[in-house]
């Protein structure tokens, strides 16, 4: 067994120069407060605000990154360089301004390897405390890597799939090996891009860039890597993926290249495909690297280290393709901050795929309370309809009940008029974290039929699903529905609904309500039919120890 970590995220090991570590707890949150985090790099400075919820979910409220190149001539005498140090704290600042601006409570810092590593790194963390006003705290590789476990793995559904994370840095390579729950290995190789462009080119060095020095490189990187590359060995590996500007960009260049188009969700390329893109830019100058399709020319004279890195880790470890991530470092900050607080068993309860159901729902000003209450209905009628035999689905397709009735009416957002066809728009286009896309296709959909319409072949949305997703799609909207019927007013009128056998053609809901509920009643009545359609069943309501009143004149 590796001598690695194994479980939930430990303490973050610091720098002895760099600034007091923060608390092992943070402050209770109160109700919508902006935290900003800020991720200092060997390339590039990246900012993310967000605001925090006292249930411990947070909305992403900006992103900002720039490259700043701090790592610059620093890694052969280990001291960074006052230009580079000058551009990161113009940077810093900048971002630390934008951030309280907007109303930033605090703001979390860390530096990586370029700052970790300099003699200097004393007089850069202070520079920085009295020209941005932030105190940054500096970072082990290890715990780097820990940061980046959280930020990749929240945006991937991978279940109990042992997974290699790959992140490639300017100055270091993060090796990670976890599923969905834990990681069980962490390492941090000191191999970047930046580094290893400073090591075998010069400046001058703008012409193609021949096999031999690029076998070069790949022997220094095989060197470098032994250690880790044997411990990694001892792990089976059902997948990998790959992180970091370098991963993308090459994967950018890759689809451009092979399928006239850009980086989608769930991506997946193979080391052919690499080998072939490596190929293309060793054979091209720097000019003309720089104008290649897919490919930031500001990462035009680093990219081909860190291709380097990313191919002789795969090929060493016999890894056949590659999935892509464009989540790092600093989505994992916010993941951190919460699994430090008073309350983290909260968020802990939360999925990372709730979570960010609840991020899209609450950028698009949804009705929270109502969502909420419509999702638990929704789930009470599917769970008493498959105690009643009238279904046979299991708890995935329950979980994205609950998260279409969390959606259904974020479309209100863009405009109410129509507002179903909004939502199933936003859904299929958010980014939702953690979904494919079978399930944000059959989430969207379960949302767009929740009123009017009811699923047909002649609709699109409907007719391209396969029908295992039409049939989970004819069930979970009928659900949908009704719970929607039944919250009809926004005032929570129903307490419970349950779907109880009465004999072989009919069935029974039962409504617990809260309050007069005469408005959810009618509604509710008009899918009596629908329900038939789909279960082969007749519907009977029934309101139990409720006594309608006449309307006052």
């Amino acid at each position: 067994m590796p001598s690695a970590e194994r479980g939930s995220p430990g303490a973050p090991a610091a720098d002895r120069d760099s600034l007091p570590t923060p608390q092992a707890t943070t402050p209770p949150l109160a109700n919508g407060e902006l935290v900003a985090f800020l991720d200092l790099g060997t390339n590039s400075v990246r900012l993310l605000l967000v605001r925090m919820y006292p249930d411990h979910t947070f909305t992403v409220v900006a992103e900002q990154k720039e490259t700043v190149r701090l790592g610059e001539g620093e890694f052969r005498q280990n001291r960074l360089q006052p230009e580079a140090m000058r551009r990161a704290s113009l940077v810093c600042a900048k971002f630390a301004e934008s951030a309280r601006s907007r109303g930033a409570r605090q703001i979390v810092a860390v530096a990586t390897s370029a700052t970790r590593e300099a003699e200097n790194r004393g007089v850069f963390l202070r520079h920085l405390r009295r020209v941005a006003g932030i105190d940054v705290r500096v970072i082990s590789g290890k715990e780097e890597a820990r940061l980046i476990y959280l930020g990749v793995s929240s945006g991937l559904n991978l279940g109990a799939r042992q997974t290699l994370f790959i992140d490639i840095g300017g100055g270091s390579t993060e090796t990670i090996i976890g599923d969905q729950q834990q990681y069980r290995f962490l390492d941090s190789l000191k191999l970047g891009a930046i580094r290893l462009s400073g090591m075998f080119f010069r400046k001058d060095d703008t012409g193609p860039v021949s096999s031999t020095r690029y076998a070069r490189i790949q022997r220094y990187v095989r060197t470098r890597s032994v250690r880790t590359l044997q411990r990694l060995r001892q792990f089976p590996i059902d997948q990998a993926v790959a992180s970091s500007g370098t991963a993308c960009n090459l994967a950018e260049i890759t689809l451009r290249r092979t399928l006239r188009r850009g980086l989608q969700k769930g991506d997946v390329i193979s080391r052919a495909q690499l080998r072939e893109t490596v190929e293309l830019l060793c054979g091209l100058p720097l000019a003309q690297r720089r104008e290649v399709p897919g490919l930031n020319p500001e990462r035009a004279d680093i990219i081909i280290g860190g291709a380097a890195i990313l191919e002789t880790l795969l090929d060493e470890l016999g890894l056949t393709e590659f999935q892509l991530s464009e989540r790092g470092l600093r989505e994992g900050l916010p993941i951190d901050y919460l699994s430090r607080s008073e309350d983290a068993h909260l968020f802990q309860q939360t999925s990372f795929r709730e979570r960010s159901v609840f991020e899209l729902g609450r950028r698009c000003c949804f009705d929270e309370a109502h969502a909420r209450h419509v999702a638990r209905i929704a789930w009470q009628l599917f769970d008493s309809a498959r105690e009643a035999g009238l279904h046979i689905l299991g708890d995935w397709e329950r979980e994205l009940l609950e998260h279409a009735s969390l959606l259904h009416d974020v479309g209100a957002f863009v405009s109410y008029t129509n507002h179903r066809n909004h939502s199933h728009y936003l859904i299929r286009n958010a980014d939702l974290l953690g979904f494919d896309q079978t399930e944000l296709a059959i989430i969207a959909a379960t949302a767009l039929f929740h009123h009017k319409s009811f699923p047909r072949p002649k609709h699109p949305e409907f007719a391209e699903l396969d029908k295992p997703s039409r049939d989970i799609v004819r069930v979970l909207c009928t659900f949908l529905r009704i719970a929607e019927s039944l919250d009809r007013s926004h005032l929570q009128a129903v307490a419970d609904a349950r779907i109880l056998n009465t004999d072989r053609k009919t069935v029974r809901l039962e409504l617990t309500p809260a309050r007069d509920c005469h408005l959810e009643l009618w509604e509710v009545r008009h899918h009596a039919k629908s329900f038939e359609k789909v279960f082969h069943r007749h519907l009977e309501f029934r309101v139990k120890d409720f006594t309608p009143q006449e309307p006052a004149i």
